[in-house]
């Protein structure tokens, strides 16, 4: 039905039909591809600065500011998308997405491609929490949005874990360009389809776009996920620390605008919703465990094991096998009346025990450091597909697209945070273990080590020992804290029920 605004509703409980589905359909092609974006150019980068011959600085932009401007405008554009309309903001999204896309592939400047893959940002910033806002608005019945958002929960994972493997075939086939150009079949659909099969939804009444919230939280988001982001291969220089402190004072002052602001881009009231507040911290865990394995893990496919990266991006698949089962698993299991709070914390242990198979693993363990991904993927992903689904529960249906943008800046910090700190962790044991003797290049990381190892006998052997005792080490903190979050999970959703809205 329509309201007065103009915004179609469906009643509250009403239960979704083809029309949905089929739309649920189109909207995870655009998520698969943006989640994608954030490894296609693992492969392509070798042909991008063969062909465009960017600086070292400049070949950091290309990789990184895809995902620095998708995280610092998170907040702005679920704010943006309860005001203006989701699908509104989804398709203007996609427009931008799609075209920016052409721009990158046929970029004939290394400034000419930073730029289209900031604009790539924009639009990946759009269609991330306007994807989730449209699931809550579809999905009115509890039972059916909980499988769509595990569905959601699936491929957003998977994207991450494919993008990699896609641009590998794709630049061994085509140019460097064409990683780019997939997006493009995606985005059309997603603008020819969703103005018929998308409902639109907005707040009617969201008051008056603050505009100095925007600078605000991109101040305090970009400078803390840029220190979090450097610490791991960089150390904790002083300029990192001093990144991470202006975004934190930063962060307070936007806390401090949302508190006091007549219209704030991020209602506090949301935080007062029963069960979103544990739901933001428990997604920030499991997003600092997902990526601080993935931080070790990638390197000693390649490094330790000394696969080439199109062998270990395709080993890399194997652990996504269980991930499309475990979303479902825990939607079934709390549909015939396992408390989520039982739920959240078994998937919590269960990676846990990821990490610990993962402390147990030597020079030669590919097949144990496998099985320790998939295990630990699959306990993170029950986590994060039933905290998602509590989040956009507890929140009211015309503030969807904050909540939802919110819950993914937080898996943004945690992405970034568990990389910082299990890769120090890793890199100290690293440093402590690798000999005395070895050159500076080699005592700073396995990949230093390995390029002098030709010059120094036995360096290669010791050098992946020392990294491989590194990545026991992050292990076992990993272990320690996935435990205390399930017992946190266990305590804090403890009696939560969300009523169907």
């Amino acid at each position: 039905m329509t309201n007065p605004t103009g915004t179609t509703t469906t009643p509250a409980g009403t239960l979704a039909g083809r029309r949905e589905w089929t739309a649920l359909g189109v909207l995870m092609l655009p998520l698969l591809l943006v989640s994608m974006d954030v490894s296609v150019l693992y492969f392509a980068i070798p042909a991008i600065s063969a062909d465009l011959e960017p600086s070292g600085t400049q070949q950091l932009w290309i990789f990184d500011i895809y995902a620095f401007v998708l995280a610092g405008l998170l907040m702005t554009m679920g704010s943006l998308g309860d005001r203006i309309g989701r699908r509104k903001l989804l398709l203007i999204g996609a427009a931008a997405f799609g075209t920016a896309s052409v721009v990158a592939a046929y970029a004939d400047s290394a400034e000419t491609l930073i730029a289209a893959r900031a604009v790539l940002g924009v639009g990946g910033a759009t269609l991330m929490p306007s994807t989730m806002a449209l699931i809550r608005t579809m999905f009115t019945d509890a039972g059916q949005r909980a499988k769509a958002i595990g569905m959601w929960s699936g491929v957003m994972t998977a994207g991450i874990a494919l993008g990699s493997v896609m641009s590998g075939v794709l630049v061994q086939y085509f140019w460097w360009g064409s990683v780019f150009l997939v997006n493009l079949p995606a985005m059309a659909l997603l603008l020819v389809l969703g103005p018929f099969l998308l409902p639109e939804s907005r707040d009617p009444a969201p008051g008056r776009f603050d505009w100095l919230s925007v600078p605000l939280s991109m101040a305090a988001v970009l400078p803390v996920i840029y220190g979090l982001k450097e610490i791991p291969s960089e150390g904790w220089h002083a300029q990192y620390v001093v990144s991470i402190t202006v975004g934190l004072l930063f962060a307070a002052a936007f806390v401090h605008r949302q508190r006091t602001a007549a219209s704030p881009m991020i209602d506090p009231a949301l935080f007062r919703g029963h069960g979103f507040a544990p739901s933001v911290v428990l997604n920030l865990i499991g997003s600092f465990a997902m990526m601080g394995s993935a931080y070790f893990t990638t390197q000693y496919l390649q490094s330790v094991l000394d696969k080439s990266a199109m062998e270990a991006a395709l080993w890399a698949l194997l652990p996504s096998v269980p991930i499309g089962m475990t979303a479902p698993m825990a939607t079934a299991l709390v549909q015939r009346g396992v408390n989520r709070a039982h739920v959240v914390t078994a998937g919590f242990a269960i990676g846990a025990c990821g990490y610990g198979m993962l402390a147990f693993t030597d020079t030669d363990s590919l097949w144990l450091v496998l099985a320790a991904c998939g295990v630990l993927a699959s306990g993170i992903v029950m986590v994060i597909s039933q905290i998602t689904d509590l989040a956009l529960s507890s929140a009211p249906v015309e503030r969807a697209g904050s909540a939802s943008s919110l819950m993914e800046t937080g898996g943004e910090f945690g992405g970034a945070l568990g990389m910082a700190v299990l890769g120090s962790i890793g890199t100290a044991i690293y440093r402590h273990d690798i000999p005395a003797s070895a050159p500076d290049a080699a005592r700073e990381t396995l990949g230093g080590a390995l390029a002098v190892a030709d010059r120094v006998p036995g360096l290669a052997t010791a050098a992946r020992e020392a990294f491989t005792n590194g990545m026991q080490g992050a292990a076992v903190a990993g272990a320690v804290l996935l435990a205390g979050a399930a017992a946190l999970a266990a305590r804090a959703l403890r009696g939560i029920r969300v009523d169907d809205k």
